[in-house]
């Protein structure tokens, strides 16, 4: 497999055939299995919702007289023309070692083109990343859990929540782009489509949001943006009251400092991953910040 198009190689100890190619709607159902055999808590929607966003490759399996199978995916998301994130990198176990996860990645940054490439990387694939140019930039922490009560957390003086309301679109957009640095407007607008929403204003100005949808187990907050910490605090408590009981999961960047407060409040810390970056990171504005991620793909 030498190339991003359908290509296709031998490993001569297994007589089996290996081939790289794009991934279809169709392969969504064996992705799914792939996660499933990893027991990372996506379901098949949460696939359908990333696969629509992305560029995506397969890695088809073929032992002697079999049926080809999928057995390794990943997934590119364009954010602008400036930037683009990494993620749903699988391989399955029985082809490790094979260099086909370095095939994989070379045509996932082949269809990033240019631009500067971030990902979210496991303990696992750490080593491969750094080979390809990735440099660490930070830790993002995996939070989760049920939350039966806890005590509302209230916002600075001058600050007020409320429903998100169709009219905010632009400026929550103009929000999430200047925390993050990322044009990320495609996949926000879709996001918002499956999620509740709330802002922070003042002044009639948004100055902060969460968002909270359906996935895995139950439900993820993100991303959340946020002038400060005891804003993002408010933020993420109202939806733990709103959904008092409720399985939620949040992916929160290590310079958030929101880790030991959510252990605190009953969303243990499950899982540490390294965020990574090949290229230039983007460029923030400080007046505001990225408190949680969409989620460990989309970042």
């Amino acid at each position: 497999m030498q190339s991003c198009a359908a290509s296709s190689s031998a490993s001569p100890d297994t007589h089996a055939l290996h081939t790289l190619r794009a991934m279809q709607a169709s392969d969504l159902a064996a992705c799914y299995g792939l996660t499933q055999a990893l027991q990372w808590p996506h379901r098949l929607q949460d696939w359908q919702f990333v696969q629509a966003l992305g560029h995506g490759f397969v890695i088809e399996h073929s032992g002697i007289d079999k049926q080809p199978a999928v057995a390794g995916s990943g997934l590119v998301w364009h954010y602008g023309t400036t930037h683009a994130a990494l993620g749903m990198v699988i391989v399955a176990n029985a082809l490790q070692g094979l260099g086909l996860g370095r095939q994989l990645m070379q045509c996932l940054l082949s269809e990033a083109g240019a631009r500067s490439v971030l990902l979210n990387a496991t303990v696992a694939g750490q080593p491969l990343y750094e080979k390809l140019g990735f440099i660490a930039t930070g830790e993002l922490y995996q939070h989760q859990g049920t939350v039966t009560n806890l005590v509302p957390v209230a916002l600075p003086s001058g600050l007020q929540l409320r429903p998100r309301q169709a009219a905010d679109l632009p400026q929550l957009l103009a929000l999430e782009q200047r925390a993050s640095g990322l044009d990320r407007a495609a996949v926000m607008s879709a996001l918002l489509a499956v999620s509740e929403a709330i802002v922070i204003e003042r002044d009639g100005l948004l100055c902060g949001f969460s968002l909270l949808r359906a996935f895995g187990r139950g439900r993820a907050i993100g991303p959340v943006v946020a002038p400060d910490m005891a804003s993002a605090q408010a933020l993420i408590s109202h939806w733990m009251n709103t959904y008092r009981d409720t399985f939620v999961r949040i992916d929160v960047p290590e310079r958030s400092n929101l880790s030991a407060w959510l252990n605190d409040i009953g969303l243990a810390r499950v899982d540490t991953v390294v965020s990574m970056c090949k290229g230039t990171a983007p460029g923030t504005d400080p007046q505001y910040q990225l408190y949680s991620l969409i989620n460990q793909a989309l970042g």
